[in-house]
């Protein structure tokens, strides 16, 4: 009689156990998250056709000489600008996603002076726990408080520094050769 007792409680204890480890399994949740590595990946582009019909649109004037080029995305880690080489007025623009958590800093334009030396244009922060993901533009101008006089200061090579990062700096040049968007204010200020 204690044996069947005995073999009674042992048998409820188990089936107990059984039971609690079937509802943890099926309930449990990890305080852990997978993360996907984003380095090295593309950031795909969102464009909705009013948005490329308006790009167009602004880029296109029938007194200028400047043609509309397809983009041909080139990246540093999770930054991104849509060519290498750009007419004077157009617009650079910028697309950045997939920063690592925390990350944080800015990206230092850097013009050209001369062929060997460069000098800061404007920054651009960012910062992944505000904003994760961005897209920007910028238009590299005449100004007078630039020190960018005429055209020529525009035409050359310039730079996106990423500091606060170990990103690669990306190049792209400015060529007066490709045109002139239109719109575009040429004339020299100095």
């Amino acid at each position: 009689m204690k044996n069947i007792k005995i073999i009674g409680i042992v048998s409820v204890i188990g089936i107990i156990g059984l039971i609690l480890g079937i509802i943890f399994t099926v309930n449990f949740e990890s305080d852990s998250a997978e993360v996907e590595n984003a380095l090295d990946r593309e950031v795909k582009p969102y464009e909705t056709p009013q948005v490329q019909e308006k790009y167009e649109e602004l880029q296109i004037d029938n007194n200028s000489n400047y043609k509309i080029r397809d983009r041909e995305w080139r990246a540093s880690g999770p930054f991104q600008i849509d060519r290498s080489e750009y007419a004077i007025g157009e617009k650079i623009f910028i697309r950045m996603g997939g920063l690592q958590i925390g990350e944080k800093g800015d990206i230092a334009v850097m013009r050209p002076l001369n062929d060997t030396h460069t000098k800061f244009y404007l920054s651009i922060p960012f910062d992944e726990t505000k904003n994760p993901t961005f897209n920007q533009y910028f238009e590299p101008a005449i100004s007078k408080n630039r020190g960018i006089c005429s055209v020529d200061d525009l035409d050359g090579t310039w730079f996106l520094v990423f500091r606060g990062t170990e990103y690669l700096n990306l190049e792209f040049k400015i060529n007066k050769e490709l045109g002139v968007v239109g719109g575009t204010d040429t004339e020299t200020v100095c």
